[in-house]
């Protein structure tokens, strides 16, 4: 019978770097695909409200997001601290509202039209004079499909 002898060297083997560039595209593309962009750049403090019984969007590219609440501190200095609207990435009045759904209108195909919904992100803390505006608004230029997000939670806490 044959022995077995170990290999008194002590060197371990080189890397071999050939599969290096593979590695690094991998990676380059798991992080172009997993990346998102935000799709605006929230000037107002935005705590929703809690809710128990919600419902998902599932088709969120027909979905118009009308934010309201007051000035995040960074932006508190120059548009003052009461309660504001946000549409996209811009400050607005509610007489705004209707140019900001005619342009989403436009953008859009008309047959996708039916399917458009107004979401209102709105602060808890916004008064309910700031909501009927943009409500009276929205049922004025005839948008009556209007979502309200919420956050998941008990509503009473």
């Amino acid at each position: 019978m044959s022995k077995f002898k170990k290999k008194t060297t002590g060197e371990t083997p080189a890397i071999s770097t050939a599969s290096l560039p593979d590695i690094v595209f991998m990676l380059l593309f798991f992080f172009m695909t997993a990346t998102t962009m935000k799709d605006t750049d929230l000037k107002i403090e935005n705590t929703l409200p809690k809710a128990n019984q919600t419902a998902k969007l599932h088709k969120k590219e027909y979905v118009m997001y009308i934010y309201a609440g007051k000035p995040s501190e960074r932006y508190r200095s120059t548009l003052g601290g009461s309660d504001r609207i946000q549409l996209a990435d811009k400050m607005a009045s509610p007489s705004e509202i209707r140019n900001f759904i005619i342009t989403e209108r436009a953008q859009r195909n008309s047959e996708d039209e039916k399917y458009l919904t107004a979401s209102l992100k709105i602060d808890r803390q916004v008064k309910m004079g700031l909501v009927a505006a943009i409500k009276l608004e929205l049922r004025k230029i005839d948008q009556l499909k209007v979502n309200y997000t919420t956050a998941q939670g008990n509503p009473v806490e």
